[in-house]
């Protein structure tokens, strides 16, 4: 008899970042739970990245992952956007720390290769999977959720491949 582990994914953001917690046990992955955290664009930076810190802590406690996974920056071409993602992002890094959790990190590209099987898989094709891989009756809305279960997946799969080698 095993026992389930629980992996929290992070698909991060400034006005929205998603989050998607799943179960693996016995080798079959089911969604726990997921959704956004929401921040409003007419409050300040600061404001904003302590309310995705708060609200991420109340998620680390109540679901206690064992490991959390975030998905890298990616290049984009409005420094602006990037810069404020990359805040979030070590906001959201900062706080899993704190929390005792262990973390770890997938490029874009990583995420779709362990969804799909292929790097060039677009947004929808790596929602569907995540619906079939999960077996949900239809696709996680918003898209920055479905995005967190795809990353929370690729972890666990990743884990897998590694405690082969």
């Amino acid at each position: 008899m095993g026992f389930a582990m629980i992996y929290l994914g992070i698909d991060p953001g400034t006005a929205t970042t998603g989050y998607g917690v799943i179960k693996e046990e016995k080798g079959k992955i089911s969604a726990v739970n997921y959704g956004c955290i929401l921040t409003s664009p007419k409050k300040s930076l600061d404001v904003r990245l302590e309310e995705i810190s708060e609200k991420l802590t109340e998620i680390i406690q109540k679901y206690q992952p064992f490991e959390v996974a975030v998905e890298e920056l990616f290049f984009t071409n409005n420094a602006k956007t990037a810069i404020a993602v990359g805040q979030a992002r070590g906001v959201i890094l900062l706080t899993a720390k704190q929390n005792h959790c262990a973390i770890a990190e997938y490029t874009p590209l990583q995420v779709k290769n362990a969804i799909c099987g292929y790097g060039g898989a677009d947004k929808k094709q790596v929602q569907k999977m995540v619906q079939m891989l999960l077996q949900l009756e239809e696709i996680p809305k918003p898209d920055d959720a479905a995005d967190a279960l795809a990353i929370a997946i690729c972890h666990s799969a990743s884990r897998k491949i590694n405690n082969l080698k």
